[in-house]
């Protein structure tokens, strides 16, 4: 993998949803390592504080922004902090419930789908001037591999992927011919501290089980690379998909476990 490029001048800053863990946080520390003024939002304030003074303390720039992006009100204000922005990493959303579809919750439904989808929603109209504005912006939407396949279990949270997925694909054919770039990146597999005992109420036994077996699922850093990587390609390159998986998951449900 070749060497990030440097951040243009005008489009420096980057804003990273939900990166109070995971792998929101993983990029903003990666980014900021390229180079970019990280702006950090989530929910959770004290933890992206944290994050800012680490990343502040080891050289980089950041600055922590407490925000709930299903909240349109407040994530309008939030951009009218920006003039230009170059990159927006819509990474806040995640997985709720393993119900089939016959007796999934509703509000667990709505939930993942104004989290995932509305949210992104908000986020991406509400910096979309700005990103025009900077020149050479880049929207990076963080969907996951369940927005290309289903499987069992999985409906809700399929379906706000599936929806992530299209928008992303809708934008970029409204606005070629501006200078924003979309990028969608799908990940597999990724065992993090939160979202798999986030999906099972805090139940550590079965979020143990997703990764069972599975000697090396993909951590936050090796997707935070793969953002790092495909927003730091030159202005003219876009990565339309990128879906990235262990090398032990072959699909959604087909997974090597060790015995």
């Amino acid at each position: 993998m070749t060497a990030p490029a440097a951040p243009s001048a005008n489009s420096r800053i980057a804003v990273v949803t939900g990166a109070s863990s995971g792998i929101g946080a993983a990029t903003a520390r990666q980014l900021a390592a390229a180079g970019y003024r990280v702006v950090l939002t989530a929910r959770r304030k004290d933890r992206i504080e944290s994050l800012a003074e680490e990343i502040t303390a080891a050289g980089h720039q950041a600055t922590a922004y407490a925000l709930d992006i299903t909240d349109r009100a407040a994530v309008d204000e939030f951009a009218t902090a920006f003039k230009t922005v170059g990159v927006v990493v819509n990474n806040a959303g995640g997985a709720l419930g393993a119900d089939p579809v016959a007796t999934g919750d509703p509000a667990d439904w709505r939930q993942m789908y104004e989290t995932n989808v509305i949210g992104t929603l908000n986020v991406t109209q509400a910096l979309l001037p700005a990103l025009t504005a900077s020149g050479d912006g880049t929207v990076v939407v963080l969907s996951s591999t369940a927005g290309h396949g289903t499987y069992e279990g999985g409906g809700g949270y399929v379906a706000a992927k599936h929806a992530e997925h299209v928008l992303a694909e809708t934008l970029r054919l409204e606005i070629v011919g501006l200078p924003v770039r979309v990028v969608e990146i799908a990940p597999g597999m990724v065992k993090t501290d939160e979202f798999a005992l986030t999906r099972f109420g805090g139940d550590t036994e079965k979020a143990a089980k997703v990764y069972a077996g599975v000697a090396e699922p993909l951590t936050a850093d090796d997707v935070a690379d793969t953002i790092t990587w495909a927003v730091s390609r030159p202005s003219h390159v876009n990565i339309d998909l990128l879906i990235v998986r262990p090398r032990a998951q072959a699909s959604n449900t087909k997974i090597h476990r060790d015995a």
